[in-house]
């Protein structure tokens, strides 16, 4: 893995973990505002995790974020 792929999955963390909205809507706007006609290419290991999570969607293997955050 590559200082971008860590740099990114380090900010995927970060934001999955927060629970502070002021800074999800900065980060949000951020992107926003930089946004263009980027063209993203995922890992084929992005791609498998995010078949899986399709397909724990579909089979509904989900949890709440409320049920989450009991434990």
């Amino acid at each position: 893995m590559n200082a971008l792929d860590n740099i990114k999955n380090s900010l995927i963390d970060r934001i999955l973990a927060t629970k502070n909205e002021r800074l999800l809507e900065a980060i949000n706007s951020i992107f926003d505002s930089t946004q263009s006609e980027e063209i993203v290419s995922l890992s084929s290991e992005q791609i498998e995790m995010l078949l899986m999570s399709e397909e724990d969607i579909q089979t509904g293997k989900i949890i709440s974020e409320s049920e989450l955050n009991k434990t």
